[in-house]
C-alpha cells in the first residue's frame, strides 16, 4: 500500500539541523492520518505522498516550511509570583496563569530563564527560525478507519506525536 489520503502511517524519524547534527529522534513510530489532517508538517507530508513501506526520505526545510520563522512578539517577560512554587527553566506552560487574553489561548510557553524575580517565556516552538533536516523510513501504511478519518487523526493513543505549530498569523500556536 502506498502513502495516499487517509492512510495511517508508521514512521521513524530524526531531526537534524543542516550539518546533519541529530537534535531530535522519536523513540517510537510516529503515526499520523495522511491527507491534510494538520498531523504532520504540509511540506512533509507532501514529500511522503505515494511512498510505500521501506521507502526513505530525506528532506530539507527551511524555517518558513518547517516550524515557523521566530517570532519575538512571543517572547514575554513576567513578575515570578505569577507562576507556582517548583517553577524550572525548561518547563512548558500553556498561556500565562491568571491571564485569559484571546491572544495568548494555546500558546506553549517555554520557561527560558528564571532571575531577578522575572520569569522569561519563549511561545516559540523550540526550532523556530531553523533550517531542518528529516530522516524518514516509512515502517507501515494502513487504510485509515471511519473512525479515524472522522476524527482527523490516527487511532493510536501510545504512539508518539509530532505536534505541528500554527502559522504564524494564526490565533493559536502549539508546539
Amino acid at each position: 500500500m502506498r502513502i495516499a489520503k487517509d492512510t495511517v502511517v508508521a514512521l521513524e524519524v530524526a531531526l537534524s539541523d543542516l550539518w546533519d547534527n541529530v537534535v531530535e529522534r522519536a523513540e517510537g513510530p510516529v503515526r499520523y492520518l495522511h491527507g491534510g489532517y494538520g498531523e504532520l508538517l504540509e511540506a512533509l507530508e507532501a514529500a511522503l505522498e505515494g511512498k510505500a513501506v521501506g521507502d526513505r526520505l530525506t528532506l530539507d526545510l527551511e524555517p518558513a516550511d518547517a516550524f515557523g520563522d521566530y517570532d519575538e512578539r512571543l517572547l514575554r517577560v513576567e513578575p515570578r509570583e505569577r507562576f507556582p512554587a517548583g517553577l524550572a527553566t525548561g518547563m512548558r506552560l500553556e498561556g500565562v496563569p491568571g491571564e485569559q487574553a484571546a491572544s495568548d489561548r494555546g500558546v506553549i510557553y517555554t520557561v527560558t530563564d528564571i532571575a531577578a524575580g522575572k520569569v522569561v517565556l519563549d511561545g516559540n516552538h523550540p526550532y523556530a527560525g531553523v533550517a531542518v533536516r528529516f530522516r524518514c523510513t516509512v515502517r507501515d501504511v494502513r487504510a485509515a478507519t471511519p473512525e479515524e478519518i472522522g476524527r482527523g487523526s490516527a487511532d493510536d493513543p501510545g504512539a508518539v506525536r509530532m505536534i505541528v505549530p500554527a502559522p504564524a498569523d494564526s490565533p493559536s500556536r502549539t508546539g
